[in-house]
């Protein structure tokens, strides 16, 4: 099957560069979202970035305005049915994603596939709530999506060789590397990554480094570009401790435990970037530990 339309739930930091790159290489993208002010931010956030690839000479300015005419914002998810492929990027909470599944079902059309972003949740189980699981699959792209190559392809246990052919085609498309996950919590890179981040979170909360020192030694001693806490950070801590408490329930170990200090730190409202303060304090000239 040939995709050539493709809807985008969420218009958030995740929605908003999947709808950035599926325009570049020449999909027409509608993106949809509850919210019209996040929509707005979203296209202005769309071009800010194509803006700045224009400028690096990554993407001609001609390249920019044609991707740009090729994005439809729309507050009204029935829209979403006359796509061929639909990527789910709502926030990361399960009863969420259903619900958003549940309203759009039936205005799908026989052919279109159905994808999540989530970065955790079992395919499996969100695709045995739909009329098609056999064309359910998820389509978790890294963050940066711009910038960031990978593109973790997941397979339920009944999607079919079709739909992840399919997803498959985009991803090449797209110029990006596709990775073949199997449906368990968190799949690959969040598999690996967020225990290293929690553990990172342990060893602040524990007393044997700082904020600072533990940053710096990742990042010095193991030639990480960034430093665990401050990718925490850029990653949002909610995210963080929604994937560890996946991880702990699916998988029954005590390894995955999400450290207290990460749950205090939720519980404030610290969640990172977004809200000005996490493991660091963004809202002055420079980034500040906050311990």
């Amino acid at each position: 099957m040939e995709i050539r339309k493709i809807g985008v739930i969420g218009a958030g930091q995740m929605g908003n560069g999947i709808a950035h790159v599926m325009a570049l290489a020449g999909y027409d993208v509608l993106l949809n979202d509850i919210s019209e002010d996040v929509l707005d931010k979203a296209i202005a956030t769309i071009r800010k970035n194509m803006e700045r690839q224009v400028s690096r000479d990554r993407i001609t300015a001609e390249a920019m305005e044609a991707a740009l005419a090729r994005i439809t914002p729309t507050l009204t998810l029935s829209d979403l049915g006359a796509t061929d492929l639909v990527i789910e990027a709502a926030t990361e909470r399960e009863s969420v994603k259903q619900a958003i599944f549940d309203e759009l079902l039936p205005h799908l059309q026989d052919h279109t596939i159905l994808t999540s972003n989530t970065s955790s949740i079992s395919i499996t189980r969100l695709a045995s709530r739909t009329d098609r699981p056999e064309k359910f699959m998820g389509f978790h792209f890294m963050n940066p999506v711009p910038v960031m190559q990978l593109v973790e392809l997941i397979r339920g246990i009944a999607t079919d060789k079709p739909t992840f052919d399919a997803c498959r085609a985009v991803v090449e498309k797209l110029g990006k590397t596709a990775a073949s996950a199997e449906d368990f919590p968190a799949f690959i890179v969040n598999r690996i990554l967020m225990p290293m981040i929690n553990e990172a979170v342990y060893t602040l909360y524990e007393g044997v480094g700082s904020v600072q020192s533990i940053d710096q030694s990742m990042k010095l001693g193991a030639n990480h570009p960034m430093g665990p806490l401050e990718l925490a950070d850029f990653i949002g801590l909610d995210t963080c401790l929604a994937i560890m408490n996946v991880l702990h329930d699916g998988l029954a170990d005590t390894k995955y435990r999400p450290c207290p200090l990460l749950t205090k730190y939720v519980e404030a409202g610290w969640l990172g970037r977004k809200t000005g303060r996490g493991f660091y304090d963004y809202r002055g000239d420079e980034p500040v530990p906050t311990r």
